[in-house]
């Protein structure tokens, strides 16, 4: 049962504030209800919102929380003097003290993906994450001179999530492979990835957690037995030291936490903006 509902209102996609806020939420022991309103744009969007997060409030017995970028002061008035939840102004908390101190008035644009489509990095953006998708699991050997970094690891050790993940938040052109039992048995990595040794970085995982993961997808089989996870893991950690690849554990790890080591790893440039 959730312990309260949350809305992210927002006149664009509504992902910043709802990155902003699961930020926030994350340091609380909750399970809320989550609820994105995009394209609030208007006036008489907002008073349908205010409805909503209104209603919500009287159903639950308690008010929402509301997290809310909105940039156009009339649309976000509605919401100031109807809204009976606790709204929470992020653009309001820091942009007008930024104003102040640098002496500048923002641009007050609507969404952080206004004009991207027509940006140079939106392109490399999309031509990353389709370079990733072809380059998925070891699908293609072709054009790896002009991989950024190239994932390896066993199976289900995260590597597909990562390697989109880098594409679509990070601009880069991430291959995956898989090692596999041949690998092992020739104690060396996969032919094609050989001359391009700099760009890898691996990814291990916990036997009993790979176990897990695998008998979701096939359960009973051989793959997912645990013995076959506790072979296949120290095979490919062993690879992995003796080629001299960098390498982490994604167990316990996010999605985020994992690009983030590997960025400064490998291409540190991309955390400076």
């Amino acid at each position: 049962m959730h312990s309260r509902t949350v809305f992210f209102v927002s006149d664009g996609t509504g992902i910043t504030a709802e990155t902003f806020g699961n930020a926030i939420l994350a340091q609380f022991e909750m399970m809320p209800r989550r609820v994105r309103l995009p394209f609030i744009d208007t006036v008489d969007k907002a008073h349908q919102a205010v409805r909503q997060i209104n209603h919500t409030a009287e159903l639950e017995g308690r008010k929402s929380i509301v997290f809310t970028t909105l940039v156009n002061m009339e649309v976000l008035k509605v919401l100031q003097d109807g809204c009976k939840g606790m709204l929470l102004d992020m653009f309001g908390t820091f942009v007008h003290p930024l104003e102040v101190e640098l002496g500048i008035k923002s641009h007050h644009r609507v969404g952080r993906f206004s004009d991207i489509s027509k940006s140079k990095e939106y392109h490399d953006r999309i031509e990353a994450i389709n370079y990733s998708l072809a380059h998925d699991d070891g699908q293609s050997h072709r054009n790896l001179e002009e991989a950024d970094v190239i994932l390896v690891g066993v199976s289900r050790s995260g590597k597909t999530p990562t390697s989109l993940y880098l594409a679509m938040q990070h601009g880069l052109k991430a291959a995956n492979y898989p090692l596999i039992p041949e690998d092992f048995e020739r104690r060396q990595l996969p032919p094609a990835l050989v001359p391009h040794k700099k760009k890898i970085f691996g990814l291990t995982i916990s036997p009993e957690r790979l176990s897990e993961i695998r008998s979701e997808r096939r359960p009973g089989s051989r793959y997912a037995s645990l013995e076959s996870c506790r072979h296949e893991v120290q095979e490919a950690e062993a690879m992995m030291r003796r080629s001299g690849i960098r390498w982490l554990s994604s167990t316990t790890k996010s999605i985020e936490e994992i690009a983030t080591t590997i960025l400064q790893e490998v291409r540190p440039e991309r955390l400076s903006y």
